[in-house]
């Protein structure tokens, strides 16, 4: 395994009811600016409605453009925008309006999934998900690729190389066929829905056929880009990590009957079967026996659903850059680093 680039992802999960969104805005910003600092390539985020325990950013772009005011080098990612629930030329012109103000620092992520809630705040209940996002994608793709809009005039601003910035997120194999033939980016989620018939599938069994899909379909002559997110929470003791992934599962799987999204767990053994947790060397193991990660040029940790609070992500994010990682290809450039 040598990814290319080691990234942050953040739901901006309220894990406590005392919190309100200002701590939660802050303490991101906080685990961004220190990613940065340990010479992570990019941070992510990711967009939800209604519920802050299950991500509490409803949009990416104002909190982005924020964030790439205060911190110069570090890229940003959305992964992703719900695309099915917004305006696609609305999207294409704040991605754009981000892009030139970050100097072209943007990984624009999209999927058609989404929580029940959110659809139904949209009143797109009963939509065609599928077939919603598909033509929106089509729509936002054109705008960023400098199609005509209305008689002559093209998005503006203009969004040169965005375009090829592009991220498809999906669970199913069609889905990353049709993210290949686009030439997008594939995006591989930390966990996955399981077949009934093969419940013990490892997480890289059940997306390796995605990745297999994705680089079958990809034109001759473009390059792969596949992000592989992953659920990781490491501290320097075992009995610690282990005792605050089981309290996050247990937050977590209470809250799964009431998020109306596609993860599905009946124990907190469950909810950990794709979350890599331990000490630097136990992870790393684990790690390195994901063999889609293998094909990952993008590898994204996560801390959820641990979520195991502000100092502990903290000191998760400097042992997976300073002992992790390293085992596994990666490199910080000591050039960028303050």
């Amino acid at each position: 395994m040598t990814p290319q680039r080691l990234g942050f992802f953040t739901r901006l999960v309220r894990t406590d009811a005392g919190e309100d969104a200002a701590t939660v805005y802050r303490e991101a910003l906080e685990q961004i600016e220190l990613a940065e600092r340990l010479g992570y390539d990019t941070a992510w985020v990711a967009q939800h409605h209604l519920d802050p325990r299950e991500g509490g950013l409803p949009s990416p772009f104002v909190f982005l453009a924020h964030a790439a005011a205060r911190f110069p080098r570090i890229r940003f990612g959305t992964a992703i925008v719900t695309l099915a629930l917004e305006d696609p030329i609305r999207v294409a012109e704040d991605a754009a309006v981000l892009d030139t103000l970050s100097s072209g620092r943007l990984e624009l992520g999209f999927g058609a999934g989404g929580s029940r809630h959110a659809f139904e705040l949209f009143e797109l209940g009963g939509a065609d998900r599928q077939q919603v996002y598909a033509d929106k994608l089509a729509k936002v793709t054109a705008a960023l690729h400098g199609a005509s809009l209305v008689d002559d005039r093209g998005l503006n601003p203009p969004a040169p190389g965005l375009r090829n910035r592009l991220w498809q997120a999906t669970f199913s194999a069609g889905g990353a066929e049709r993210a290949g033939r686009a030439g997008d980016g594939l995006l591989l989620s930390k966990a996955q829905p399981r077949d009934p018939a093969a419940p013990e599938a490892t997480l890289w069994e059940i997306q390796q056929p995605l990745v297999d899909a994705y680089l079958r379909a990809l034109p001759a002559g473009t390059t792969p880009r596949i992000g592989a997110s992953r659920g990781v929470f490491v501290a320097d003791d075992h009995d610690e990590a282990v005792a605050l992934a089981e309290h996050g599962a247990a937050r977590f799987l209470d809250q799964l009957g009431h998020n109306g999204g596609p993860e599905v767990a009946n124990s907190v053994a469950e909810v950990l079967r794709d979350i890599y947790y331990g000490t630097p060397d136990e992870v790393a193991a684990q790690l390195a026996a994901d063999t889609a990660l293998r094909h990952a040029t993008d590898f994204i940790v996560q801390a959820h659903p641990v979520d195991p609070g502000h100092a502990a992500t903290l000191r998760s994010i400097e042992l997976i850059a300073t002992k992790v990682a390293p085992q596994l290809g990666w490199r910080s450039d000591e050039r960028t680093r303050s």
